[in-house]
């Protein structure tokens, strides 16, 4: 059974650091139908405290505040006392403010232009399960649900191994060796001079062993380095 329902009115603690709004968003809600205050907080610290103590059941919750802002006193308040909502109340409406409140466990979202119908409608929503967002929220909300997702990164390449002493070169330019390519083209995929290539050619002979290029394919793939076409 909601408040509504009930007859009881909303418990209600407002958080705000700046006194003047403080005591204005109290005095509306006290001209309010349904809606009872039970404290005001000048910081996320200070709401938590009323609210371990009050037990109300709807916290107003400005997000600028010092010692312990809104997102993480909303974090604090819906993880120590979920009985008890937040309704942020606040003047910004950028994604960096909206997404990490909701995220934190916030169910309503009004900015302080919200008139007393609007913000007993979202008090009275989040008590029955729903959201209090204004039509402005939701209006972005959407707006960020229909944006297209970005493209994911690619997974990072696994570190290449150097067996045998190689070096991490040596071993890329036998890798590219195992899979057919020439001095040339080898020389354009590393950004490298065609006499470097020979020089880590000759180099990873000598270290491993090898007499020409078809030991060093039967060798790149002995040791692991490049694995044979799936049939």
């Amino acid at each position: 059974m909601t408040e509504e329902e009930s007859g009881k009115p909303a418990r209600v603690v407002v958080a705000d650091d700046q006194t003047v709004v403080r005591e204005g968003i109290v005095m509306l809600l006290g001209l309010l139908p349904g809606i009872e205050v039970v404290g005001a907080a000048k910081d996320g610290d200070e709401a938590v405290k009323l609210v371990a103590e009050l037990a109300p059941d709807v916290v107003l919750m400005d997000l600028r505040m010092p010692r312990c802002d809104g997102v993480e006193a909303t974090r604090r308040i819906r993880g120590e006392h979920p009985g008890t909502q937040v309704v942020v109340l606040t003047t910004f409406a950028d994604d960096a403010s909206l997404f990490p409140a909701l995220r934190a466990g916030a169910r309503g979202y009004l900015t302080k232009d919200a008139g007393g119908d609007e913000i007993v409608r979202a008090v009275r929503s989040v008590l029955s399960g729903d959201a209090g967002l204004s039509p402005g929220i939701q209006r972005r909300l959407l707006e960020r649900l229909s944006e297209p997702e970005p493209e994911p990164k690619p997974e990072p390449a696994a570190p290449v191994v150097a067996p045998d002493g190689l070096t991490v070169r040596e071993t890329e330019v036998l890798v590219l060796i195992a899979e057919g390519l020439t001095n040339q083209e080898i020389a354009r995929r590393l950004h490298v001079s065609t006499a470097t290539v020979k020089t880590h050619i000759n180099n990873l002979f000598a270290k491993a062993g090898l007499k020409d290029r078809a030991q060093a394919v039967r060798y790149a793939y002995a040791r692991g380095l490049v694995r044979p076409p799936s049939q």
